[in-house]
């Protein structure tokens, strides 16, 4: 991944990931990109098609989306949403959701801690 390390204030450093370097990943049949990963959290950028479904499931990693483009079905804790573009999530760790995509699009997650799942290459290197 390309990344560039800047300064910020003291002795951290940022890291910056521009978007043509996301690196391309799939994950129980949804393509994305991974993007910025720091030590507590990871950037994705989900690459939705209509009539994709994310089926209902649950992992130990606090969720964070926002919805750029595109429309989805979610399904967080039995409770169901219609999302649409500027709409966003929270998914607590441990309770189930899915997702239906009903129009092609865009969704930006944030997972905290990283999924170490997501940081294998596609050749599962």
């Amino acid at each position: 991944m390309k990344s560039e390390r800047r300064p910020t204030s003291g002795p951290v450093v940022g890291t910056v990931v521009r978007s043509r370097d996301g690196q391309a990943r799939e994950y129980l049949g949804i393509p994305f990109d991974l993007l910025a990963t720091g030590e507590r959290l990871m950037v994705t950028r989900m690459r939705f098609r209509s009539g994709m479904a994310a089926a209902p499931h649950s992992h130990p990693h606090e969720q964070a989306g926002y919805v750029v483009s595109g429309r989805y079905r979610q399904t967080i804790a039995g409770a169901t949403h219609e999302l649409a573009p500027g709409d966003s999530y929270v998914v607590p760790g441990g309770v189930e959701h899915s997702m239906e995509v009903l129009e092609d699009g865009f969704v930006i997650d944030v997972f905290t801690p990283p999924r170490v799942e997501f940081r294998t290459q596609p050749d599962g290197s």
